[in-house]
């Protein structure tokens, strides 16, 4: 059995998005273009509303799937299906955005607090121009396995015979929201040709025999096994992996695609107000 080691350790960039909302981001930057399947992630938050109170107006996407977890505070969602929504902490959703949508997204503050995730999945090219599709769980959508010193919520995939209630047909991504107390390991056996990666989001933990200090991005080198321990009284990360898909990545702003003529059709399908295939009507706040 071959351990993972932490490969890489990223510094997050601070990326303005939206109406000038800031967010820290790991993969999308030119540290690390793209980890495939992965294309994005974005780590938000704050306890300043002034930061993010005009955050993300109508914009569209397309050639992905974005998957958005809160860890607290709220975010609205709405998008040209017709979709509205309203995530709170704990909660997430999974869009498909296919050949196109159109969507915003506003976070808001609650108990002076706000952060999360947002992960963006690319899907194969036999995919990417299918119809767009939205989902949202609730907290208790997901379950959690719970050990001594030890709490993972199982957001997609399965550890330890507890499964998470989103399936990715296309690279079969796992997300586990983890939490560990100091004394204690999260072990998990994981299949080597997965991409994977950590972001601890709270605390000082070891991967390896590498010491990983809070806010850090860390690419998994490959190997079917893997073990974190906690060196803080308390440390809480992510953990991802998904299988590669391994076709050319081609990214521009909010379209992933497999060519730059590809790139060029969605910016001209967005312009003359052709990328969705029934644009409904943006519903105003």
């Amino acid at each position: 059995m071959m351990t993972r080691q932490a490969e890489r350790i990223i510094k997050t960039t601070e990326v303005t998005e939206g109406a000038g909302v800031t967010v820290h981001r790991s993969i999308g930057t030119p540290a690390l273009r793209n980890l495939d399947p992965f294309v994005m992630l974005d780590h938000f938050g704050s306890d300043n509303p002034d930061e993010y109170i005009a955050g993300f107006p109508e914009h569209p996407h397309r050639g992905f799937n974005t998957f958005t977890y809160m860890l607290d505070g709220n975010m609205e969602h709405r998008d040209s299906m017709g979709n509205t929504g309203n995530l709170t902490a704990g909660s997430a959703q999974w869009m498909k955005a296919g050949s196109g949508v159109i969507h915003s997204e506003m976070p808001k503050q609650v108990d002076g607090l706000m952060r999360g995730f947002q992960l963006w999945i690319n899907l194969p090219a036999k995919a990417k121009m299918t119809e767009p599709t939205y989902q949202e769980y609730s907290p208790e959508a997901f379950p959690v396995h719970e050990a001594e010193g030890q709490k993972v919520k199982v957001l997609l995939g399965r550890y330890k015979g507890v499964e998470g209630p989103i399936k990715d047909p296309y690279t079969e991504v796992s997300y586990f929201d983890v939490e560990l107390n100091l004394g204690h390991d999260f072990d998990y056996d994981m299949s080597s040709d997965l991409t994977a990666f950590v972001y601890l989001f709270e605390g000082d933990a070891v991967i390896g025999g590498t010491d990983i200090v809070e806010h850090s991005f860390v690419v998994l080198s490959k190997g079917d096994n893997l073990v974190i321990k906690a060196k803080s009284e308390s440390v809480r990360f992510i953990l991802v992996a998904g299988r590669p898909i391994g076709e050319p990545i081609v990214q521009h702003g909010p379209f992933v695609m497999n060519s730059q003529d590809e790139i060029h059709q969605a910016m001209a399908d967005y312009r003359d107000d052709k990328l969705v295939q029934q644009k409904a009507e943006m519903i105003n706040a």
